[in-house]
């Protein structure tokens, strides 16, 4: 099932030949519909999920990447990434691209709409920070390249430098298309971040009271 959502169009055909059960894994949405599928005993905050998929020629070599990503109302955030479809649990550059690119993003779609601001302030009340930014997310990210370079032999950190500014630079343009777009979407999703912020920042004063 993971392999057929990150090959959108490919079909996956699974027989067992002692039991004549068979199965078919076929998709044309990619990993739109891998999010759909991790979150569908969630409570999502937005219907629309957000979506890019680009392929840059570096050299005349191609470099496909795609991204999918949606918020609900959990506390953690739900984040899988894959080269050439092996799965990296310990992230790697395309990882730290994608934090970087949504950071930047969403805090100025927070300035520029002064979200959070109390009433007759300049500034927000509270400045939400990356982790914020990320409660609750699900997303699932991929590349493509021809020349991959893992940290370790298990392929669980991604090397390549010239991937997390390729991933920063796509990400950065299309989610602030997308936010543009859809502007109840990016409510919902700062409205988030503030909460968990601000709860952030409660439970520093608590931990400080107790002291």
């Amino acid at each position: 099932r993971e392999l057929s959502f990150l090959n959108s169009g490919v079909l996956i055909e699974l027989k067992d030949q002692r039991t004549a059960h068979e199965a078919q894994l076929l998709t044309d949405k990619g990993l739109v519909a891998y999010v759909q599928f991790k979150n569908q005993s969630r409570t999502v905050l937005h219907q629309k999920i957000f979506h890019a998929k680009e392929t840059v020629y570096e050299n005349g070599i191609p470099i496909e990447v795609e991204i999918a990503m949606q918020w609900q109302d959990g506390y953690s955030e739900v984040l899988s990434a894959y080269t050439n479809n092996i799965p990296q649990r310990d992230g790697g550059t395309h990882v730290t691209g994608l934090r970087m690119a949504m950071t930047r993003v969403l805090k100025n779609y927070i300035s520029a709409n002064e979200i959070g601001k109390k009433s007759g302030s300049k500034k927000a009340d509270i400045d939400p920070e990356g982790d914020d930014m990320r409660e609750g997310l699900t997303c699932v990210l991929s590349v493509k390249l021809t020349d991959a370079q893992f940290e370790g032999q298990t392929k669980a950190k991604l090397g390549n430098s010239e991937i997390r500014t390729l991933v920063s630079s796509i990400v950065s343009e299309k989610l602030e298309e997308f936010l543009e777009e859809n502007p109840a979407v990016g409510k919902a999703i700062l409205d988030k971040a503030l909460t968990a912020s601000r709860a952030r920042e409660a439970a520093r004063k608590a931990r400080e009271s107790v002291r």
